[in-house]
């Protein structure tokens, strides 16, 4: 069985990945008249970066700079608040 982050690889060679994150990626963003992009859930990522040692403050303040702020083209990816707790 493949994973999710094999699929999209796959059938979606054009899309960004961000490294380390694969287990927070919910899928494929299609949107009218522009590439298709990675979407991730933010929940996920916050939550990864606290277990790796950041506080919260600090896990929103490198999301918001190094991943969100990080434009990278067309294919930038996406996160989207799960609005989970």
């Amino acid at each position: 069985m493949s994973s999710k982050i094999d699929i999209i690889r796959e059938q979606y060679p054009d899309v960004l990945i961000m490294d380390g994150f694969d287990d927070c990626i919910l899928g494929v963003c299609s949107r009218f008249g522009q590439d298709d992009i990675a979407a991730y859930s933010l929940n996920k990522v916050i939550d990864k970066l606290t277990k790796d040692g950041m506080s919260v403050e600090e896990a929103f303040e490198f999301y918001e700079f190094n991943q969100l702020g990080a434009w990278v083209g067309d294919t930038t990816p996406c996160y989207i608040d799960t609005l989970e707790e």
